[in-house]
């Protein structure tokens, strides 16, 4: 009879001639693509062309960006991209300051409006966090504050820019990197909301670079946003650097096993940490649920999640 194999396998044929199935894993999985491109004006070039692309494509008149204009380096990148690709009038950037909201973020946000010359629109969502806590305080009761909360804050703000998109036709943008992406550090229904997640094939280095090539003859990117410490700020005192490996690491071990397709015992073998390699290889599995769920990207290295990419979220 037929036998039907799990998904996330292949066939091998052992020594008497039988065909076993071996479960593949996400570092197994190869394409052949274009080169990436090597510099950071080839990179910011590329972008450009992409997303005025997408955007003709979409047929849409204006670009609303999200998930918002937080004064963080993203959606700062993100903003000048799109700016820069369809021109400074066509983008609007939505502030959404919350109680946990550093000072300098809003600051940061108008700098980056005013130095790009696009629209902006400030709601704060401190009622609208208020009204959550009371709605959910009976269920929440004798429990701490914790990722459930800070998640409330990041779908408002998606439900508010999914209600502009809606309202005014515009493209909204969703703003996360690819080194976030990979590892799930990102919000179902919150920042991942969008119609084209415009850095989804960006590491988080490589957006740093990037922000510093575009102010090589004037300042764009705030300098302050290139420097502080990267933040979702969803809590008081929050970096990135509190659920993740530094950027510098993650990011070469994420090009060495999604792009390059190590094998976590290749990594540690080489002199990488096992207890780092290990946690980053599980968050990289774990997060295939939301990259299944996220906007359509920009491909603009050899394996893109989408279609670059080919990881089933359960195997047998």
């Amino acid at each position: 009879g037929v036998r039907l194999l799990p998904p996330g396998t292949h066939l091998t044929l052992s020594s008497g001639g039988q065909a076993d199935p071996k479960p593949v894993q996400f570092w197994d999985y190869r394409f052949e693509e274009p080169a990436t491109p090597a510099s950071d004006a080839e990179y910011a070039e590329e972008l450009e062309r992409l997303f005025r692309q997408a955007v003709h494509r979409q047929l849409v008149s204006d670009v609303d960006l999200g998930s918002y204009l937080s004064g963080g380096i993203d959606s700062a990148l993100v903003a000048a991209i799109a700016a820069e690709a369809l021109g400074a009038d066509r983008v609007l950037g939505v502030l959404m300051p919350s109680p946990y909201s550093s000072e300098h973020s809003v600051t940061d946000a108008i700098a980056v409006a005013t130095n790009l010359g696009i629209k902006t629109e400030t709601i704060p969502i401190g009622d609208l966090m208020a009204g959550f806590d009371r709605t959910l305080a009976s269920l929440f009761k004798d429990t701490e504050f914790g990722i459930a909360e800070e998640n409330i804050q990041s779908r408002i703000r998606g439900t508010i820019l999914m209600a502009i998109s809606n309202k005014f036709g515009h493209l909204l943008l969703s703003t996360g990197n690819k080194s976030e992406m990979a590892v799930g550090y990102c919000t179902l229904y919150g920042d991942m909301n969008g119609g084209l997640a415009v850095i989804a094939d960006v590491p988080k280095m490589r957006v740093y670079s990037l922000c510093k090539w575009l102010n090589r003859d004037r300042e764009i990117i705030p300098h302050h946003i290139i420097t502080k410490p990267p933040s979702a700020e969803l809590k008081p005192g929050q970096i990135d650097q509190d659920s993740l490996p530094p950027y510098e690491i993650l990011d070469v071990i994420l090009e060495a096993i999604v792009c390059e397709h190590q094998a976590p015992e290749q990594l540690i073998a080489s002199g990488y940490d096992r207890q780092i390699i290990d946690r980053v290889s599980k968050l990289v599995q774990r997060a295939e649920f939301k990259r299944r769920q996220a906007p359509p990207g920009l491909k603009i290295t050899d394996r893109a999640f989408g279609t670059g990419w080919r990881m089933p979220i359960a195997r047998g």
